[in-house]
């Protein structure tokens, strides 16, 4: 793939994502936004890649919408017509909410490598993701509340899913920011650690053991936990029932069972 905001790098069945606009922070203009797209929905389809790590280059993992873009948004006032545009800046959301979107359905789990500024849209980002590990010097801040905004990307729809909704809450109304070590506390972040280097050998280890299981079976079971987060109990169980009568006798249920009888790590095929 070629990339011009992102670093892209596959190895041992893993890829690793990086914003890499550390000049602005990381920041995400509208190109950025159409590039990431891409490159979730690819991977997503790439065979070799059994686990995603979205980290970032520079100083800080994200600082969200590029200010060039939201000023950008502006240009609409000079449209007469209120319905058009309201209907520019409804595609608009929309556009870059798909791109948020296609993180959360890519088929492959997304592991997000948080360190110092998780700002605005980035929070949107995250909460796409799997799981989130951050540094201890790591804060994510809604920042949106303060700049005269709704956040409407995804971290108000996603959010009160991951942790308490008044904490959730709280975040949207202040835009306080919030430690990596309080996130860890109320369960927006799985594990902190004391640096980047300590950060990303530790997600990296996760990554390599989500690497070496079935990538049918870690397929499904995101599918399914995606399912079940929307959905009732009841309705969730009828649909893993779907999902097992399709894909439960797979070439990869073999290989485990000879694995383990010959006591040996199994191999899976891509």
């Amino acid at each position: 793939m070629d990339q011009t905001y992102f670093k892209v790098d596959i190895e041992n069945k893993i890829a690793q994502v990086a914003f890499n606009r550390p000049d602005k922070a990381n920041a995400l203009h509208m190109e950025a936004w159409l590039e990431m797209k891409a490159i979730f929905e690819t991977l997503s389809e790439t065979d070799e890649v059994r686990v995603i790590v979205l980290s970032g280059e520079g100083k800080h993992f994200c600082a969200g919408i590029d200010l060039e873009l939201l000023m950008s948004v502006a240009g609409f006032q000079k449209i007469d017509c209120g319905g058009k545009r309201a209907e520019k800046i409804r595609k608009l959301v929309l556009d870059l909410q798909g791109t948020i979107t296609a993180i959360e359905k890519c088929s492959k789990p997304v592991l997000a490598a948080i360190h110092n500024g998780c700002i605005g849209g980035a929070v949107d980002i995250v909460t796409a993701c799997d799981m989130r590990y951050s540094t201890e010097d790591a804060y994510f801040t809604i920042k949106e509340i303060d700049l005269g905004m709704v956040a409407d990307i995804g971290t108000l729809q996603r959010l009160p899913k991951i942790i308490a909704p008044g904490i959730a809450a709280e975040m949207a109304y202040t835009g306080r920011k919030v430690s990596g070590k309080e996130a860890q506390s109320f369960g927006l972040v799985n594990s902190c650690y004391s640096s980047k280097e300590e950060l990303m050998d530790a997600v990296m280890q996760i990554a390599s053991s989500i690497a070496g299981k079935s990538p049918v079976s870690i397929r499904g079971t995101k599918d399914v936990l995606r399912y079940t987060r929307d959905h009732s109990v009841e309705d969730a169980l009828n649909y893993m029932s779907t999902w097992n009568a399709a894909m439960l006798l797979s070439n990869d249920l073999t290989e485990a069972f000879k694995a383990t009888m010959q006591k040996r790590a199994p191999e899976f095929e891509d």
